[in-house]
C-alpha cells in the first residue's frame, strides 16, 4: 500500500501540485489518499531516499527544493545514461517499436507546430519513455526515472525559453532517425548532442525565482 501512496505523491510533485518547500502533513495526506498515517509515513521515507522529500525532526516532511546548479549536475549524470539508452534502443528495436517511435515523433511535431508547450512536454516524455522500453536496460531506466523526477520543473521551464522547442524537436528527429536506422553510434551521438543542448539551456536560465 505505501508504494502506491509513494507513486501518487511522486506524481503530484512531478505535476507541480506539490511545490518545492511545501509541507507534506501526514494527516492531510492520509485523508487525501484514504489510507492510514503509517502508509503515508512509509511512503515519505521512500521519497526521501529518492531525494524528492526532506524529513526533519519535529518539523515533518516537505517537498525538497532543487537548486539550478544541482539540476545541471543531475542532468550531466543523466546525459551519460540517456546516451546508453539510445545506443541500446538502436541495437534492440523491432519494426513495431520503430513504428510506435515514429508515431510519437509525429505527435511531438504537431504539438510543436501549434506551439502547445504542455503537449510538447508530454510527448517529449512519452518519446523518452518509449526509448527506455525499447532499450530494455532496467538499471539505466530506474536511475534515469529518479533523476528526471528531481528536475522535472526545470525541464518544463527550459522548454518555455524562446526558440527552445525548435532546437529540441530537431534534436529528437535526429535521435529517432538514428534509432530507427539501427545505428547505435549515431543514436548515442544524437542523444549526447541533445543532452548537452539541454545543459546549455539550463545554464542560461536565471537563478532568481527558481527552485
Amino acid at each position: 500500500m505505501h508504494r502506491q501512496v509513494a507513486d501518487l505523491i511522486r506524481s503530484a510533485i512531478m505535476d507541480g501540485r506539490y511545490v518545492p518547500n511545501q509541507r507534506l502533513v501526514e494527516s492531510d495526506l492520509a485523508a487525501e489518499y484514504g489510507v492510514g498515517r503509517a502508509a503515508v509515513r512509509a511512503a515519505l521515507a521512500d521519497l526521501e531516499n529518492e531525494y524528492l522529500v526532506v524529513r526533519e525532526p519535529n518539523r515533518g516532511a516537505r517537498v525538497r527544493a532543487i537548486s539550478l546548479d544541482e539540476a545541471i549536475e543531475i542532468t550531466e549524470v543523466r546525459a551519460v545514461l540517456e546516451g546508453l539508452i539510445a545506443q541500446k534502443a538502436a541495437e534492440r528495436i523491432d519494426e513495431e517499436e520503430a513504428a510506435k517511435l515514429k508515431e510519437i515523433l509525429e505527435e511531438m511535431r504537431a504539438a510543436h507546430q501549434r506551439q502547445d508547450f504542455l503537449a510538447y512536454s508530454q510527448t517529449n516524455r512519452a518519446l523518452h519513455q518509449h526509448l527506455y522500453q525499447v532499450a530494455r536496460h532496467e538499471t539505466a531506466t530506474r536511475v534515469i526515472s529518479n533523476l528526471r523526477a528531481q528536475t522535472v520543473r526545470y525541464q518544463f521551464r527550459a522548454s518555455l525559453m524562446p526558440g527552445r522547442t525548435d532546437v529540441s524537436f530537431a534534436e529528437h528527429v535526429a535521435i529517432v532517425e538514428a534509432v530507427v536506422k539501427r545505428d547505435p553510434e549515431a543514436a548515442h551521438a544524437a542523444m549526447k548532442a541533445h543532452m548537452e543542448s539541454v545543459i546549455t539551456t539550463l545554464r542560461k536560465m536565471p537563478k532568481e525565482g527558481l527552485y
